[in-house]
């Protein structure tokens, strides 16, 4: 196999697989509507009727935006690196908690720190392929 179609491939299976953890919440939190409506009013969230709806637009669109990896995936794997560093601030606030809670919630905070990482990454890998080189255009 050579390098170029590895290397194809391995963007495209893994935008895919990157992204699928994002377009599956969208389908969770449609699925669990009520449930996850009420998860985010016990968390003091206001406007949980807009809130939930906008969430699940961004999850849904942005993660196939990066999962196509054709227009828009560069700005969408952005607003995903963005939306991911917020929610994990929220959700897993490691820091508050004590006991095993407190390394559940560890590891979850730092494997979305890495999610976060690989939609920066993937941002910075397409919009650079997509950019003529500078230095020997000039």
């Amino acid at each position: 196999m050579s390098s170029q179609l590895l290397s194809s491939a391995g963007l495209h299976i893994g935008r895919v697989l990157l992204a699928s953890l994002f377009v599956l919440g969208g389908v969770n939190k449609i699925l669990n509507y009520s449930a996850t409506a009420a998860t985010m009013s016990d968390m003091g969230f206001p406007l949980v009727s807009v809130l939930l709806p906008a969430t699940i637009a961004l999850e849904l669109g942005c993660g196939m935006a990066v999962a196509v990896g054709r227009w828009g995936a560069v700005p969408s794997a952005l607003i995903l690196f963005v939306y991911t560093i917020l929610v994990n601030f929220i959700f897993h606030r490691f820091w508050t908690l004590s006991g095993d809670i407190a390394k559940i919630e560890l590891s979850l905070f730092f494997k979305n720190i890495s999610i976060a990482g690989a939609m920066l990454y993937l941002a910075a890998q397409n919009g650079q392929r997509r950019m003529p080189d500078q230095s020997t255009t000039a």
